[in-house]
């Protein structure tokens, strides 16, 4: 695990590094169906330290135009002072609805408050129930605060009141896409712009549109700090131990990192590339650069998956399985395979894929394939970063 040198300044939450984003460009076409970017940020003078598959917190702030709609659903000016919820000051609730509030998330302390301000005289009485639980998450799908208030209206709230019923809006997590060696000054991200729409509004999540819509490269501050990673590393750069890195999306953010890495240590085991998206036209991210790999040595195969270009739809689990009899191979060769992006769908599709292929190429039963795969884990060659 990297830490700083003996020192250099501790980064947190409490005291993150303030930090200005230098460039930021798109990496998706103009009609893909999700908008992805790079961003570049400036770390000249921190010191801040960070390994590929480490993470880096920011720090987003609200939509104002959002905040400034709630604040209208409460019959606020925005002007009356409450106590930040994080230094405990007192501000205008504009300002801490702004920095400190999750108001795209609803607290049960607000669904609480507002079953007894309306005498139970709402939709939202006896969701709380513990019977209700599917259907308070249905119900809650997709809705703000904002929302609930509008529903409500006879739901009444002093500033302060209104305030004790908010979950705190806290730092994201995005995984890394540099290597330090080779941007010494900088940290870069891929970030997937989350927008979509619910009960009549557009929605969006708070820290991709944060970075997306409410920054000015090379003005707008942002607090920073780099969460250290543990398990998810790769061997050290004269272990010949091959690599197989499965990165659909933005999954693929540390493996650009990785790739950085071993390009700038000369890193000797060979490495394979699986990733995926909806379209090469308008989703290969980092084309040029996994291309450059190739063809330098740094990267041993690129395997891609995308889902649209055709008929039926293929994923990085499909081509896993087309490359079955070589990737077992490498296996015997004890690769390291790496996974990172979503955990509910494609981690545990790639997990099926690796089962099969182990059954069906080492002429396993489905127990002996178990038991390969537990050994696999144990001795830590199965790495995942999912979420």
């Amino acid at each position: 695990m990297s830490t700083p040198e003996p020192g250099k300044p501790i980064y947190n939450v409490k005291n993150p590094f303030i930090a200005k984003v230098k460039r930021a460009f798109d990496i998706s076409g103009s009609d893909a169906p999700k908008h992805t970017r790079h961003y570049e940020i400036e770390l000249t003078g921190s010191q801040l330290v960070y390994t590929p598959g480490d993470s880096l917190a920011v720090q987003p702030t609200n939509d104002p135009a959002l905040v400034y709609e709630t604040l209208k659903a409460l019959g606020f000016s925005g002007e009356e002072i409450v106590k930040h919820p994080k230094t405990g000051i007192e501000v205008p609730i504009r300002q801490a609805l702004i920095e400190a509030t999750l108001i795209t998330e609803i607290d049960n302390k607000l669904i609480k408050a507002i079953i007894e301000k309306t005498m139970g005289n709402t939709t939202l009485a006896g969701l709380l129930e513990p019977e209700k639980k599917d259907e308070l998450k249905s119900y809650l799908w997709g809705r703000y605060v904002i929302d609930l208030l509008l529903e409500n209206p006879s739901a009444k709230f002093e500033p302060q009141e209104f305030m004790l019923t908010q979950k705190k809006l806290n730092i994201r997590l995005y995984s890394i896409s540099s290597s330090q060696k080779a941007h010494p000054e900088e940290v870069h991200l891929t970030v997937a712009t989350v927008r979509y729409s619910s009960h009549g509004r557009a929605r969006g999540g708070v820290a991709s549109t944060f970075l997306a819509e409410r920054i000015t490269v090379g003005e707008t501050l942002i607090p920073v700090f780099v969460n250290h990673g543990k398990g998810f590393r790769l061997p050290e750069p004269d272990d010949e131990t091959p690599v197989i890195m499965i990165g659909p999306g933005t999954g693929i953010a540390p493996f650009r990192a990785f790739l950085e890495e071993r390009k700038a240590t000369a890193a000797k085991g060979k490495a394979w590339l699986f990733f995926g998206e909806v379209s090469a036209k308008t989703c290969f991210f980092y084309k040029d650069e996994f291309e450059a790999y190739l063809a330098d040595g740094t990267l041993a195969k690129l395997t891609t998956a995308w889902s649209r270009d055709q008929a039926e739809k293929i994923y990085v689990q499909h081509k896993m399985l087309e490359n079955s009899a070589e990737i077992y191979t490498w296996l015997e060769q004890g690769a390291i395979v790496y996974v990172c992006g979503d955990a509910s769908r494609m981690a545990v599709d790639v997990d099926k894929a690796l089962h099969s292929i182990i059954e069906k190429e080492g002429s396993k039963t489905t127990e002996e394939a178990s038991a390969y795969m537990a050994a696999f884990k144990e001795a830590k060659r199965y790495r995942r970063d999912v979420y």
